[in-house]
């Protein structure tokens, strides 16, 4: 299986990103955890970016806050998916992260998962969508994985109509 390349602006981010790392670790997914700069890194992350498809990366997840160039430069330099990750960082809680990663130009293409608490635990999901485009015990358990999360609800339900007399 290809492994997932997560590459964080700055070390501060890890704490938000373990929801990604759990999830990858679930799915047994093979990843590759850096912390990188668009800005004050450049060469390393292009040198890194240039060499991921020789060194097994299947997919690129970028968490960056703040101006979040990461994901841009990645696709810049890459033909493997970018998923960007927007960090709620302070002062704008994010926005400014959002609205670099959702507006790469033409043909330098990045996806985007939402700021906040569920983007990572949704990117280390979309990545682990795409690869199992070609692995099949990724995709049954991905199957497994939705199974669960609506018993999960209808659980939570049951509950409900149960504390409610319904």
């Amino acid at each position: 299986m290809k492994k997932v390349a997560l590459l964080m602006g700055s070390d501060s981010d890890l704490k938000r990103l373990e929801a990604c790392i759990d999830h990858l670790r679930k799915f047994e997914i093979p990843f590759e955890a850096r912390v990188m700069s668009a800005h004050r890194t450049p060469k390393k992350v292009v040198d890194f970016v240039e060499g991921g498809e020789r060194n097994g990366i299947g997919v690129f997840l970028c968490a960056a806050g703040g101006a979040a160039h990461l994901a841009g430069v990645v696709a810049a330099h890459t033909d493997l998916p970018v998923i960007g990750i927007p960090m709620d960082n302070p002062p704008l809680g994010g926005m400014d992260a959002l609205l670099a990663t959702v507006q790469m130009p033409g043909g330098i293409p990045v996806a985007s998962v939402a700021v906040g608490g569920g983007g990572p635990a949704n990117a280390a999901l979309f990545a682990a969508r795409i690869l199992a485009l070609s692995d099949e015990t990724l995709a049954q358990k991905l199957a497994a994985f939705r199974e669960e999360q609506a018993a999960k609800v209808g659980q939570k339900d049951e509950r409900l109509q149960e504390k409610l007399g319904g």
